[in-house]
């Protein structure tokens, strides 16, 4: 049997980390799930659908994501069940693999059925309660619509979930203990590092600036006129590119480097 990947033992694995710790994995599912659903009905009773279409997508989608990212490999908040994990007749590759499926595939497309079955049943009551006699009618019925899993914004959100996911995966291998605390601060900290540092470099060239974005544009002040240096699209492009693709597939790949050195 072939030492780095063997397909019938990878679904073995898989198998096993599925059903071995089934609250973990499925019970925080299903409660995702419901909370999605009272975010949901919530913001649709006060301040909309199209709010309440987007709240809730973005805090199941990315926020959801970055939870099942953390409990993939949460075998080492103890040395007993890393030790454990680390011992189980499987090739770095197939645990890695196991942690992609499960985080990276299995669990958006479960949540997109989710939310697709969700949104429709709620678009579907509305529109059954409208009166159709009302001059308004059409305008009401065709003012809601599902929420598109195509759209721009949706694609950032993708771009986004992809970004955390990867950081809780790759930190639950760094950090043995409340791994996602560790890990949410770290982005947080890295972030905010960022955006300070490229501040600074911005009001050091520029002086007086109301805003700076990285990469993006600065916006200065000079007396009442303002106005906004941007650099050129092509690079703009380029860093914004690497930001939602480059820079999280970078972050998976390291967890895989990172579990390689938890073995040896």
């Amino acid at each position: 049997m072939n030492d780095i990947f063997s397909l019938k033992r990878f679904l073995l694995f898989l198998k096993k980390t599925l059903l071995e710790r089934p609250v973990q994995m499925f019970g925080f599912t299903v409660l995702i799930f419901v909370s999605v659903l009272i975010l949901y009905a919530f913001c649709k009773t006060f301040i909309g659908f199209g709010p309440a279409q987007n709240i809730s997508f973005i805090w199941g989608f990315a926020g959801g994501g970055c939870f099942m990212a953390s409990f993939v490999f949460a075998y080492f908040s103890t040395n007993a069940s890393g030790l454990s994990y680390l011992t189980l007749p499987a090739s770095h590759l197939e645990k890695w693999l196991c942690g992609i499926l499960i985080a990276g595939i299995l669990y958006p497309l479960a949540f997109l059925v989710f939310f697709r079955l969700m949104d429709a049943s709620f678009i579907s009551a509305y529109r059954s309660s409208l009166n159709p006699r009302d001059p308004l009618y059409k305008t009401q019925y065709a003012s809601i619509f599902v929420f598109p899993f195509d759209g721009r914004n949706t694609w950032k959100v993708y771009s986004l979930s992809f970004f955390l996911s990867g950081s809780m995966l790759l930190g639950s291998l760094y950090f043995n203990k409340v791994g996602f605390i560790k890990s949410a601060l770290t982005v947080c900290l890295i972030c905010i590092g960022g955006f300070g540092l490229n501040w600074l470099i911005a009001v050091l060239f520029f002086g007086n600036i109301n805003d700076a974005a990285p990469f993006d544009h600065v916006t200065i002040q000079i007396g009442n006129e303002v106005g906004s240096i941007e650099p050129p699209k092509q690079w703009a492009s380029i860093f914004s590119y690497s930001l939602a693709y480059v820079i999280p597939i970078l972050i998976w790949g390291l967890s895989f480097i990172r579990l390689r050195e938890k073995e040896f």
